[in-house]
């Protein structure tokens, strides 16, 4: 029984996964979740008890997954420089993936509290993994930077979004001005 349930659990995360990428949070409901997992209406909310209860474990499973993936890319650069430039590649990378698409589209709309409290320690957490590097290339306020340089990785994030240019050249822009700055 409790294999089944994870099973099911899973089966309406991914949906919602897929509803968030599609529609926006206005397609996550509960009888679109039914629908795409072949499940009752009334059976979703043994599951999950509102939509913001299906974010914070979307928030739960699919961060950790995220950050793994710019750790270990992080982890495999051999100097600061090249974890700065990892931390903003595989970030940038991550934009066509499906838990990008959802966390981003989550962030956009209307949360309750619990939720935004949630998704602000992952962005958080992000942010740590960054710091040791800024420090090693002299920063005086490391965390700041840090929170700076994500602030480039969420415009750049946005402008891959929007289709507005290449993604490989707005990914080369982003680190140059992570390392460079507004100097050409």
């Amino acid at each position: 029984m409790a294999e089944h349930r994870t099973m099911q659990r899973s089966a309406l995360l991914d949906a919602a996964r897929s509803l968030l990428s599609e529609g926006g949070t206005e397609a996550l409901t509960f009888p679109a979740l039914a629908e795409r997992t072949g499940l009752a209406r009334s059976s979703v909310y043994e599951y999950f008890r509102s939509r913001a209860a299906v974010v914070e474990e979307l928030c739960a499973v699919d961060f950790p997954v995220w950050a793994s993936e710019i750790e270990a890319a992080m982890a495999g650069a051999a100097s600061p420089e090249g974890k700065v430039e990892a931390y903003v590649r595989q970030q940038l990378a991550l934009v066509g993936d499906q838990r990008h698409r959802a966390v981003v589209t989550i962030s956009a709309g209307e949360l309750d509290a619990g939720a935004r409290e949630k998704i602000r320690d992952a962005h958080g957490g992000l942010i740590a993994m960054i710091v040791e590097a800024l420090e090693a290339l002299g920063q005086e306020q490391p965390r700041l930077a840090a929170m700076l340089l994500q602030g480039v990785v969420d415009a750049a994030v946005r402008r891959i979004e929007s289709g507005a240019e290449n993604p490989g050249a707005i990914a080369d822009a982003a680190v140059a001005m992570a390392l460079r700055g507004v100097q050409g």
